[in-house]
């Protein structure tokens, strides 16, 4: 009696070990991966928020692709910069993937960035990319985007996905059409864009992936140049980037790097011209341009206490009072509000001049044109729209 008594305890010890094991080693892995990416608990309770997850192919065909994304980026930016609900500011974070490149692990998926709200960022990432020959499975990094990323609790903000490539969307492990079920179940649209012809994506099964989800289909031609329109304009607008550069004071373990990196991204936007440069240029003057976790202008006109707090100052900062260096960043803050009304005052006399010297339809289909149209259609069925009324910053 004693012995089964004692084979009795040892063995529900056993089973309360074991399903401890399933508990700590199995489950909790397998459910924190699907947030690893999240900043923090308040990008859930965030409202008023776009969020953009673009997947590209990076297979060894997509060098066009790649190229579109670099050389419209700000143009696509200042798109999603004017969009607004009931007259209030939105939000905008954007996530960047790259599929099809077989460096990755066996799924030759790879998360660049999960949400995040800087764009130099964004553009450090695409400027680091390069193809190779690989397998495009659509409906994996569509699942693995879906998981992966913190999208948020609240279904009334904008969310959508855009994935490029030029295979089939029906390769890989995970079927195309679970995955679309699931974003469309997360409210999220996806909007494919195939990379050729147009009857080829459709046979393809992108429209049909498109469809699924609410979303668009678009085909564009992927090794098509960007093409810009030099303004009078851009000269100027480049000359006051340069002091609106200035105005940037960096604090914080990171403040020196992204001050560095904002440089950086200047530089690239310029490998594609002034043009390019005067988009990039808008952008920074908008809203959705923040740095306040780098900046201390940005950070104090968040939180005026960070001036008790703030390191790694310039050393011209170091040895000044809290007053002193409060005047600083006021006068500064003045100087960049200065600076960027003079930048999109130029700016929207840059896009008057573009208008009238564009003929329409000219670059035929490419990555902005496709994410703007479907911007527009998506962000009016969640109650935001885009405001094409250029806009003046006060201070």
């Amino acid at each position: 009696m004693k012995s089964r008594k004692l084979f009795t305890v040892l063995a529900a010890a056993l089973f309360a070990l074991g399903l401890n094991y399933f508990i700590i080693e199995k489950w909790i892995p397998q459910f924190s991966n699907l947030s690893t990416s999240a900043h923090s608990d308040t990008f859930s309770k965030k409202t008023n928020t776009i969020q953009v997850a673009l997947l590209l192919d990076t297979s060894g065909s997509m060098n066009g692709l790649i190229e579109q994304a670099k050389s419209q980026l700000w143009q696509i930016l200042n798109t999603l910069a004017k969009t607004e609900r009931q007259g209030h500011e939105t939000t905008l974070e954007i996530a960047l993937y790259e599929y099809g490149n077989p460096t990755y692990t066996a799924t030759q998926i790879h998360q660049l960035s999960p949400f995040t709200n800087d764009m130099d960022l964004i553009s450090k990432k695409l400027f680091a990319l390069s193809t190779n020959g690989g397998e495009e499975y659509c409906g994996e990094v569509i699942t693995t985007a879906i998981k992966n990323l913190e999208w948020g609790t609240d279904d009334s903000n904008l969310k959508m996905i855009y994935i490029a490539g030029n295979e089939p969307f029906t390769q890989g492990p995970i079927n195309y059409a679970e995955a679309c079920h699931l974003a469309k179940k997360q409210n999220i649209f996806i909007n494919t864009i195939f990379c050729g012809d147009y009857k080829e994506g459709v046979n393809g099964m992108w429209r049909q992936g498109a469809q699924l989800a609410d979303g668009e289909y678009m085909n564009i031609n992927h090794n098509q140049t960007t093409v810009y329109i030099e303004t009078p304009y851009d000269k100027k607008i480049d000359e006051l980037n340069l002091q609106l550069n200035k105005t940037y004071i960096p604090y914080g373990n990171e403040g020196k790097v992204k001050k560095e990196n904002q440089i950086t991204q200047d530089l690239n936007a310029s490998v594609y011209g002034k043009s390019n440069c005067a988009d990039r240029a808008a952008f920074k003057c908008s809203k959705k341009y923040t740095a306040d976790s780098w900046d201390l202008v940005d950070a104090y006109a968040k939180d005026k206490n960070i001036i008790n707090s703030a390191s790694g100052l310039p050393d011209s900062l170091q040895n000044i009072t809290s007053k002193e260096l409060e005047i600083k960043i006021q006068t500064t803050s003045s100087l960049r509000t200065a600076i960027k009304n003079q930048i999109q005052t130029l700016n929207n006399n840059r896009l008057i001049y573009i208008q009238n010297n564009s003929k329409e339809d000219a670059q035929g289909n490419n990555l902005k044109k496709s994410i703007e149209k479907s911007i527009q259609k998506q962000a009016k069925k969640k109650g935001f729209k885009v405001n094409e009324e250029q806009f003046i910053i006060e201070n």
